[in-house]
């Protein structure tokens, strides 16, 4: 696998950033779950824009939901390696598999909590005792 990777600089970032696009078509092809969360990034962006009150509220509110692409990426990953070890159960198997699907889990309580802070603050302003110091 080495043997394929460009010696020069540029080169190297084209290979992969065509890695990366490759990665993404894959998962978008063969994932349910990363499809259904695009949707959901795809709603929340002009939501987002509509609810912030400049660049850094809306990349945050957009950015967190990116992370739970990512979160969604590994675990496909960390899914596609252990299928491709074999099929048959182990429990190290089944460690991993639920270890990603946290991970995944995780990010999206993460977004969940940003948002609810976000939109308390917003239509709330005070409720936090911690507000003013």
């Amino acid at each position: 696998m080495k043997s394929r990777t460009p010696s020069n600089e540029f080169q190297r970032l084209v290979f992969a950033t065509r890695n990366s696009l490759r990665g993404y078509s894959r998962v978008f092809r063969d994932e349910a779950a990363f499809r259904a969360q695009l949707v959901v990034l795809v709603l929340i962006i002009p939501l987002a824009a509509w609810l912030a009150s400049g660049f850094l509220e809306f990349i945050l509110l957009v950015g967190i939901w990116i992370l739970v692409l990512a979160g969604e990426m590994a675990n496909s990953a960390i899914e596609a390696i252990v299928d491709r070890i074999g099929l048959e159960y182990h429990d190290l198997s089944g460690k991993a598999k639920d270890a990603g699907s946290a991970l995944t889990l995780t990010l999206m309580l993460l977004a969940g909590l940003v948002w609810l802070a976000f939109l308390l603050d917003r239509f709330f302003p005070g409720l936090w005792p911690l507000s003013g110091l």
